[in-house]
């Protein structure tokens, strides 16, 4: 199975601060919240994750060095899934691994001690240019495997030449998966992204229902080089 991660732009306000030292974690998130943003304090990586997985946010802030999973390593789990702009928070002698943490997926970092205005325009040109690329982006419009053709903005399905009907969760599931193929995701996550469940509620078998009907149409007696795996 894959997961879509969409991460909106339109407004961003969000940001997750991923720091172990409560009073760096104070100044910044106080200086944040004055210029409007909303803002999330985790003390360890492992915090830090389950937050970017409870509600998306817009921008991280990410310590380098930290209890538990660093700081690098939260970067490298992050990338895996999320297209979501990470900013690392590194001290003076780090830079060397603060440039191992733009090679592993950081977009930029900035070194303590550092001024909160900087940091502040660094967050807001940050996503001001994502915002940017994204409204530059094409729409998906197809989506093409090999025996396998999805039109978007038809909402329609065709294997092998034959045109399949699907359901609009079964169309939404799929566009989901063929859209990251190859990356895996959990139950939970289909019930937030294609549901719309954010509470944490439904009923988790409705996913495999419908990931077993999506199989019998596209998959069933059919010799295709790809799958939906669980």
């Amino acid at each position: 199975m894959a997961k879509l991660s969409e991460v909106s732009f339109l407004d961003p306000r969000r940001i997750v601060i991923v720091e172990d030292d409560p009073q760096c974690s104070k100044l910044v998130a106080t200086k944040l919240e004055a210029e409007g943003f909303d803002v999330e304090v985790a003390q360890t990586g492992e915090e830090g994750l389950e937050a970017v997985e409870a509600d998306m946010p817009d921008l991280l802030l990410l310590d380098l060095i930290l209890p538990g999973i660093d700081g690098l390593e939260v970067c490298r789990r992050i990338r895996r899934k999320y297209d979501l702009p990470i900013i690392m928070l590194t001290a003076k002698d780090d830079e060397i691994d603060a440039v191992i943490g733009l090679e592993v997926g950081a977009d930029d970092y900035i070194t303590k001690p550092f001024g909160t205005r900087e940091l502040v325009a660094r967050v807001r040109a940050m996503l001001r240019r994502v915002k940017i690329n994204r409204e530059h982006t094409e729409p998906l419009e197809q989506i093409a495997y090999p025996e396998l053709e999805i039109d978007i903005p038809r909402r329609s399905v065709t294997v092998q030449g034959e045109v399949e009907h699907l359901t609009p969760k079964e169309f939404g599931l799929l566009v989901y998966l063929a859209s990251r193929p190859n990356v895996v995701f959990t139950r939970e996550e289909i019930i937030r992204d294609i549901w719309g469940r954010t509470d944490g509620g439904g009923d988790l078998r409705t996913v495999d229902t419908h990931i077993k009907r999506l199989r019998r149409k596209i998959e069933e007696n059919r010799a295709v080089p790809w799958s939906i795996a669980t």
